[in-house]
């Protein structure tokens, strides 16, 4: 047997594997190492997700924890507005809602509960002239001529308050004294129903009833100035459907009155009217009672009246009644109203009761037609007369409303042995309202006198008289 040398061939052969083995080691030891280096990133990742699992778990518990608390608090929080009673008025406190004005002639300051406020006024501005025969009484012939009045200067204010309740102030400036106009406190006591408690007029009739803003005439019909009504202190329930209206009260006298504890007067005062729509118009027909006590405080009790216009104080129908205990009046009233056409009526009978005497009956009323000369509504609502409003008005650059009225108006203060005379009126009337809230009225009324207590030449008491008058009005 014998030993074999290794060729140069399989010296090289080995050599190559060598390398190839050294390459090997070198490729295996860096996997290794690659290996280490991605088993340590995923133990860092399965770390930092172990991490953001623990925070959610951490952050879901939190939530829980602060949603218990945010209810435990709106709980206390809601315990604790119950039991903390209202702020009082005049404190507003930041979660009241803000002030809302409107604009109304006047600025009307409004809040969502339920308080409102609004200043209101009027001016008034009469020149007026009498024409009567010559010889007339010379005390009465002074009051003749052109003279000038400021008729009316009202300033006041009106509102609401919370929980139904409404309010009204108002004073008349005009004869450089303060008198008390409207001054009272209503309540809505249901949907249909208003009571008011204060100076106020005791449902009287169509024509006083309506604001001396919206007449027809300067002045109104001569039996509303000759039988005293007025406004008085008393307690007055209205209610108010869709066509009818019914009114009633308890009133003793006027403010100015009451100041002498003597005056025990007092009075109650109804009155009803039906609105129906007839014939394409509203159909107002309505009638009142009145029953008045003097109560020994008013012994006796004078009726008189103006010759149409307020310039003046000439009167020439006085009738003066003396021992007077009460009155009765009765009235009746009825008009028809048609976009520019409107006709009104009103009659109405005082009845004076006396101690040792007859009782008279006086009575007095008006007829009137009227219509719009411009394409404009005569307004009518809850039983009287409402503001005209141009619908072509000088602030929109148009003429503004017109409209002509013409009456007949009576009076008769003769019986029972009282002669205080009669008097017939003709009448007409233009009104041109350039704004919602501005008024100019010129009228002319011829006066037929009998059985005048104011004389002619001494002896005749049968005459005519002229009247004609100029107003100038605004309000807010």
């Amino acid at each position: 047997m014998g030993w074999a040398i290794p060729s140069p061939a399989h010296a090289q052969d080995s050599a190559e594997i060598q390398r190839e083995l050294a390459a090997m080691r070198a490729q295996m030891k860096a996997m290794e190492g690659r290996i280490e280096t991605l088993e340590g990133q995923l133990g860092a990742a399965n770390a930092r997700a172990d991490a953001a699992t623990q925070a959610a778990r951490n952050a879901e518990q939190s939530a829980a924890e602060s949603a218990s608390v945010a209810a435990a608090a709106k709980e206390t929080a809601a315990k604790a507005a119950s039991a903390t009673p209202p702020a009082p008025a005049g404190n507003p406190s930041s979660s009241q809602s803000p002030i809302q004005v409107v604009w109304k002639g006047a600025p009307e300051f409004r809040s969502d509960n339920g308080w409102s406020f609004k200043p209101r006024g009027r001016l008034q501005v009469d020149v007026g002239a009498v024409n009567a025969p010559s010889g007339l009484d010379p005390a009465a012939s002074n009051h003749l001529g052109v003279s000038t009045e400021l008729r009316r200067a009202y300033l006041g204010f009106d509102g609401t308050m919370p929980g139904g309740f409404g309010y009204r102030f108002e004073v008349d400036l005009a004869n450089s004294s303060v008198v008390i106009n409207d001054m009272y406190l209503t309540y809505k006591a249901g949907k249909n129903v208003t009571l008011a408690l204060g100076n106020q007029k005791p449902n009287t009739g169509l024509e006083d009833m309506t604001s001396d803003l919206f007449t027809s005439f300067m002045e109104r019909a001569s039996f509303v100035g000759a039988f005293g009504f007025e406004r008085r202190v008393g307690l007055n329930a209205q209610y108010l459907g869709k066509t009818v209206l019914v009114q009633g009260g308890v009133f003793s006298d006027d403010p100015n009155s009451l100041n002498n504890d003597y005056d025990k007067s007092w009075s109650m005062d109804g009155r009803v009217v039906a609105m129906p729509q007839v014939a394409g118009g509203t159909l107002h027909l309505g009638g009142s009672v009145h029953w008045r006590t003097l109560n020994d405080s008013i012994p006796s009790v004078t009726y008189q009246s103006r010759p149409f216009i307020h310039t003046t104080d000439l009167r020439l129908l006085s009738a003066p009644v003396s021992d007077a205990r009460n009155e009765l009046g009765l009235g009746l009233e009825a008009a028809w109203i048609k976009g520019r056409f409107h006709a009104t009526s009103e009659t109405y009978w005082q009845k004076v009761r006396r101690v040792g005497f007859a009782d008279p009956t006086f009575n007095g009323g008006y007829a009137e037609v009227g219509y719009m000369l411009t394409h404009d509504d005569t307004p009518y609502k809850a039983g009287v007369f409402e503001r005209i409003r141009p619908h072509d008005g000088f602030d929109k650059g148009g003429l503004g409303a017109v409209q002509l009225n013409v009456r007949y108006d009576w009076l008769n203060l003769n019986d029972a042995g009282i002669v205080g005379g009669r008097e017939q009126t003709a009448g007409i009337s233009a009104l041109w309202i350039p704004t919602d809230y501005v008024r100019f009225i010129l009228n002319y009324g011829h006066i037929w006198v009998k059985d005048s207590p104011v004389l002619v030449n001494g002896t005749d008491s049968d005459y005519g008289v002229d009247s004609f008058g100029m107003r100038a009005q605004f309000d807010f």
